[in-house]
């Protein structure tokens, strides 16, 4: 079964709609249910065990991990989600590890490192950033570069974050980590093209036990997007692959 979950404002939610209709119009789907809540507490009471979602607003996500409470995660964004300053889509992961949801965490090709408001916080603690290109960040007075898709190979990549992880992840894939004309998601898109995206997946799903994982950040934009469209059904078809 696959759960949908229409969550946040009106052009998320009627993109994850959409998105139902064309898979179902393209036969990748039977099985589904529909979840709705107008808040993410309401939301985690009401979501089903599943293991694939589609989801609206990433802060879809944080529900889902308080009903599912899986030990690790990867996050494959453009954006790290760590800001700590109150509870959305931009800083769902940040709270889903203080609040123990999740024990650990790994965030594969962001672009978009670090907020830049002054009043707002990154969360580092339990979690590792692989950044899309070449990043660095300041340790013990130095420069350092993060492990990151431009000069490290996706095998190294993925073997550090397994031994950071464990073998057992929960996967959401945020689809605004694609490259701008895409168009599927509301914000900034990412540096990643799709076939970059779909190597980055089949090396997860390779590598790791992948108990559930939604696909995040759809809105309705992907209407009027041809390559949106034919994103929606690869990642689709990749993670629902051997799926029972």
């Amino acid at each position: 079964m696959v759960t949908f979950i229409p969550f946040g404002e009106k052009p998320n939610r009627d993109g994850v709609l959409y998105a139902l209709q064309l898979l179902k119009r393209n036969k990748l789907i039977d099985d589904y249910v529909i979840v709705e809540a107008s808040r993410i507490d309401l939301l985690s009471e009401r979501i089903p065990q599943d293991r694939a979602y589609v989801i609206g607003e990433h802060l879809a996500t944080y529900g889902i991990l308080d009903r599912l409470r899986p030990k690790s995660l990867i996050s494959v964004d453009a954006h790290t989600d760590l800001m700590h300053d109150y509870l959305d889509h931009g800083s769902w992961l940040a709270y889903a590890l203080e609040n123990r949801l999740v024990e650990r965490a790994a965030v594969m090709a962001p672009v978009l490192m670090i907020p830049t408001t002054d009043r707002t916080q990154l969360w580092t603690r339990r979690v590792k950033i692989y950044p899309a290109l070449l990043r660095s960040r300041k340790r013990g007075g130095k420069w350092r570069a993060y492990k990151n898709f431009q000069t490290n190979s996706l095998d190294e990549i993925i073997a550090d974050a397994k031994k950071y992880l464990g073998d057992e992840i929960y996967l959401t894939v945020d689809m605004d980590v694609l490259r701008p004309e895409y168009k599927i998601a509301r914000f900034q898109h990412g540096e990643l093209t799709l076939d970059e995206l779909l190597e980055i997946l089949d090396a997860i799903k390779r590598e790791f036990d992948v108990v559930a994982f939604d696909i995040a950040e759809i809105s309705d934009r992907i209407r009027h997007s041809r390559l949106g469209k034919r994103a929606l059904f690869e990642v689709f078809q990749l993670l629902t692959e051997g799926l029972e």
